[in-house]
This record gives structure tokens, sequence and C-alpha cells, in this order.
């Protein structure tokens, strides 16, 4: 197949596609211009264009190297490296990679289509500039400096230049600050993919924070992660659009319901998220979700013939993962699948959690995990006491029962067998080539979806939310020098997990180790941390560590794959901050050599 630049080739390769909802607000039909051109039939529907940037959201969301392997809070466990993305070794042909570009501006295309064509005052018009920004938004934190389009493409044209970050963030804020102020959306999630103002907000608080470090910070030693500050306007413009994103959300009293699948299609906290429909797909369903639930977690033991949750071995706990929450709080019990229940049906195994399954009520169990916490005699004592459920746990399928104390010192395993509890000591390291090597997370859990196919969930996929909010108005605070507000903002999330305010950043005591090259906690890693555990497993991870200029200094100290410098940067020397431009991009547009690919690449 010819190659050609894809952004100039949105329009005619989409032109007669069947596309697919992403929610039952955009109903799947054939968008076929039926022998119209192309300018008669989107200027009578130019939904069309919209359903088809939905749509172009779902592939962008679900997807996890791209955003969190190559950091510290990741790593793949039954003997898999951690990829090209974890080792830092991508280069310009990446898939992946190269997924992400296309269909980012896949999504700005479709957007600029409806902008074309559809009033300006129109609902349609107004969403599809928010859908562009946040287009835009992902490509300058993972790619810099990108061709900025604000039109249509629906041409031959391929002379595309890069634009400077420092032009494209302003015109992003420009833009969505009219659309906040001047448009007719919806002041408040409704739950349904829709854009509100709330929404809109929140995206600028993102991107005014972007710009922050972006343009008014300077890099200093990029191993100690210092940095120089020449302007706060940007950060104390993300502050009050954070807190303007906030305004009117109440925090669910505990953070396990944040997460509930009963409480998604109302989710308070909820401020904008790609939808999945199940109801009215048009192919097959066990087939047509995401596949978030399959990821972060150890491949189970037995897991077909017990009815526990496949999962890839992909993103497990690192070693500081382990250690990063401390007793009491509770987001670690609402983040993780600590006790794996199975049984003879999809229903009465791992997913029983959701239907009332306990241990203290006598369900079956597969395996059991305790945080590095737990003390040794307590975790005895559990697991001899319940041992019974232990056993036989399929009916003529022997399936071994496994439990742990997670503790990265050194792992305490148990096994029965016989009516005897075994114990033993097992270093990490052989841990991790094992299966059934840790917990899982819950939080993206399906409980109404196709046992072990996977991208069988329909969970929404959430993007943005009040507590992501909370934390970026405590980094954007902190950047500015509002030290109250950083305090404020950050005892709000700790408060609400079951943990005692802090004052100062000599009361915080991490308990995973780090090395003296790390240097002192600072209130930026206190910061990092609280997203660690607010927002783990989610898209953001490694977006927060090379904004914040941490992402050296943190994969020295916490990523196994990296020991120096050099392990992140090319032969020259150059590091490698941002996502190599595909290299076909370069060659097929007229606008853009290969002096223009990102350094280290």
């Amino acid at each position: 197949m010819k190659k050609t630049l894809y952004i100039s080739a949105i329009a005619a390769m989409m032109a007669g596609t069947a596309l697919t909802s992403c929610s039952d607000f955009l109903e799947a039909e054939n968008k076929s211009a039926g022998g119209n051109t192309a300018e008669d039939f989107f200027a009578k529907k130019p939904q069309t264009l919209l359903y088809s940037a939905f749509a172009a959201l779902q592939p962008i969301a679900d997807q996890e190297d791209i955003y969190n392997q190559g950091t510290d809070l990741y790593m793949n466990t039954r003997g898999m490296n951690d990829g090209d993305f974890g080792q830092y070794n991508l280069s310009s042909d990446n898939s992946v990679v190269q997924s992400m570009y296309v269909n980012c501006y896949g999504l700005i295309n479709y957007a600029n289509g409806v902008i074309k064509y559809a009033a300006a005052t129109s609902t349609e018009a107004y969403e599809a500039r928010f859908l562009r920004a946040y287009g835009y938004y992902l490509l300058t934190q993972h790619f810099g400096n990108v061709p900025y389009v604000t039109t249509y493409i629906d041409n031959a044209n391929r002379e595309y230049p890069r634009t400077q970050i420092a032009e494209i963030y302003p015109s992003l804020i420009s833009d969505l600050t009219d659309l906040y102020n001047n448009s007719s959306l919806a002041a408040q999630s409704e739950h349904d993919g829709h854009v509100s103002k709330q929404a809109i907000a929140a995206l600028l608080a993102k991107i005014n924070l972007a710009a922050g470090w972006d343009l008014n910070t300077t890099l200093g030693d990029a191993q100690k992660g210092t940095y120089s500050i020449s302007g706060t306007s940007y950060f104390s413009e993300a502050a009050s659009w954070a807190e303007k994103s906030i305004s009117g959300i109440t925090l669910y009293e505990n953070f396990n319901d944040k997460w509930l699948p009963a409480n998604e299609a109302k989710n308070q906290e909820e401020i904008w998220s790609v939808k999945y429909e199940r109801n009215g797909y048009p192919g097959d369903a066990s087939e047509g979700g995401n596949s978030r639930m399959y990821t972060y977690g150890g491949y189970p033991t037995g897991d077909s013939k017990a009815n526990l949750k496949y999962v890839n071995s992909q993103l497990q706990q690192s070693e500081k993962s382990m250690k990063l929450f401390e007793k009491g709080d509770t987001r670690y019990e609402g983040t993780f699948m600590t006790t794996w229940f199975c049984g003879d049906t999809w229903e009465d195994g791992y997913m029983s959690y959701y239907n009332g399954a306990s241990i203290e009520k006598g369900h079956k169990v597969a395996e059991l995990w305790f945080p590095y916490y737990t003390d040794e005699a307590e975790a005895d004592s559990i697991v001899e006491a319940h041992k019974a459920q232990f056993e036989n746990i399929n009916s003529g399928i022997a399936v071994t029962f496994r439990g742990a104390i997670l503790n990265p010192d050194g792992i305490v395993l148990y096994t029965v067998a016989n009516g005897t509890v075994k114990k033993s000591n097992v270093e990490l390291s052989a841990f991790n080539t094992q299966t059934a090597n840790g917990v899982c997370v819950k939080k993206f859990d399906d409980p109404t979806s196709v046992y072990a196919t996977r991208t069988s969930s329909f969970r929404d996929i959430v993007i943005f939310h009040a507590t992501d909010m909370i934390l970026t108005a405590a980094e954007a605070n902190l950047m500015a020098g509002n030290t109250s507000g950083y305090w404020e903002n950050i005892n709000k999330v700790r408060n609400r997990a079951g943990l005692a305010s802090l004052q100062s950043v000599s009361e915080y005591d991490p308990q995973y180790t780090v090395t003296a090259a790390f240097g002192n906690t600072t209130e930026l890693d206190l910061l990092l941390d609280e997203r660690a555990r607010e927002l783990y497993a989610e898209h953001s991870r490694w977006e927060d560590l090379r904004r914040t200029k941490q992402l050296v200094r943190y994969c020295l100290a916490f990523n196994r794959n990296v020991n120096t410098v050099a392990d992140m940067s090319s032969p020259s020397g150059e590091i490698r901050w941002y996502r190599p431009i595909p290299q076909n991009e370069i060659e097929n547009n007229t606008g853009m050599t290969v002096a223009d690919q990102n350094p280290g690449y």
C-alpha cells in the first residue's frame, strides 16, 4: 500500500466506512455519501464527522504501554521484559507510537470537518473544538512540536510543517477559553460522553499546567530533576481552571465507591469519559469493547478452569508500587483485587466479588494477596482458618491456591495442598517469573463482560475526574508559589483515603526504598506519589514524569531497566524526553525533514 501522510488522507480513507458507536447517543450507521460529494453530504450531516471523531477516541484511550511503561510504578512479569517503552528502545517505526500519532490526527481532522460544515454556534461545532484541542494536548505531551492544522484536510496537500508548542499552547487556551465563556454547552457532566463546560475547564487546567512546565521552567540537572521557574502565570491559570472544573462535585465518602461498576452510569466524580455501550453494539459484543480490565496484574493460575479473570502479566506492581500505599490507605483495597474468588461459572468466579462474595461467607478462593505491611502471624492465621476454601476450588479440576505477602524485600508465599498450608520465602525476582504473581487492578472490571475475551469490557474509560483535578490544582499552586493551596488540595485526597493531613513534607514518610542519588523527598515528590496512589493504572504516569522533568530521576531510582542516563539516551547522548515522530510521517510530509525528528532518535 502506498505510503501517504495520514492527516492528508483521512477524508478519502474514511468517506465510505461504517462507523462504530461509542455510546447509545452515537448510533452506528453507514456513513457513505451515496454518490453525493463530500461537500454536499457533510454540509447536510456534519454530525457524521462528529460520530467519527468520538469513535476515534477509543483506540487512543484503550492503549496502555505509551502511557505507563517506562516509569516508576510498573513492570512486566512472568519472564517478560518491559518492552521498548520500558527499556527506552523506541524507534521511529514503532507501531504503537505510529498508532497514537495517526489516531490523534484522525480525531483532529474529523473535528476540523465538523467545524467546517456545522454552524459555528451548534453543539456539534462546540464539541468538535474541544475534541480537536484534546487531540493536540495528547500530541504535544508525547511528541512536543507537531504540525498544527486547524482546517479540514480533504485534498492531496502534503506540506504540514511542525509548529512550536510556544504557539500551539496559547492557541488552544484561547480557543477553549472562548468555548467555555461563549458556548451553550451544559455546565456540568451529564455522564453521556458529551462535552460540558466542566470538561473544558479540566482540559484548560491540563494545558495551562503543561504550558507552565514546558514554556516557563528550565531543566537544570536531569539526574537530579532540578529546574528553575521563569514565570507563574500559566500555573496560576491552571489552578483557577482546575477549581472551576471541580466546582459542584462532592467526592464519594469511600474511594472504592468511585470505581464500582454499579456507580458508573452516574459517577459523581467523573468529568468526561470515552463511552462504550454494549446494548445496540452492531458487531460481536464479546470482542467490541476495550481491554482495560485485562492489564495491570499477574497471570492467574488455572484461569479458565476456575473462572478467574485473564490478566496478561503486563504492568504489574513495581517494587516501589508494592510499598507505595501506607497502612490505612483505603485506595489500596479500592484499586487492587486482593482476593480472587473462583467457581464453576464466570459469575461465581472472579466476578462474584461484585455480588457480595467474601471469605467470611465461605466462598472458594484461588488467590489471596496481602500488602507488604501485613503482620506475618496475621496472614498465617487467615490462611490456616480458611484453608478448606482454598482446596477443591473447582469440581474435578486441580487448581492450586496461591497467596503471598507482597513485600518486595522478600515474598512470603503460601500454598495449600491436602489440607496442609505450606509457607516459604521467595525472592521477588523468582516470584515474578511464576504465574499467579500478585494482585490485579480492579478499577476497570466489567462484571457484565464475557469471560476471557480481551476486548469484552464495556466500562467507560474515564479521562478527567475530580481528584485528578484536585491534584492538578495542588501541583499548579505549588508551582505558582501558593503553598496553602497546595496543602489544602493534597490533604483533600489524603483525608478521603483515610490518612491524616500533612502540614509539611518533613511529616511525609514514604515506605519505599530510595537511593542517596534520588535525594531528599520534596513537595513535588509527595504530589507525584499522591497522583500515583489516586490515579494508579490510569493513563497519566509517563506524562506526569515528563511534564515535571522528573522522568530521568525517577527512572534511575525505580525503573529496573535504567541504570544510567545513557539507558534513556541516544548514542550521541540526547535524552529521549519525547516519543519519536513516526518515520513514514516525516518521509511523506513535504513540510518536514529528518532534522524535525525529536532528540534521541
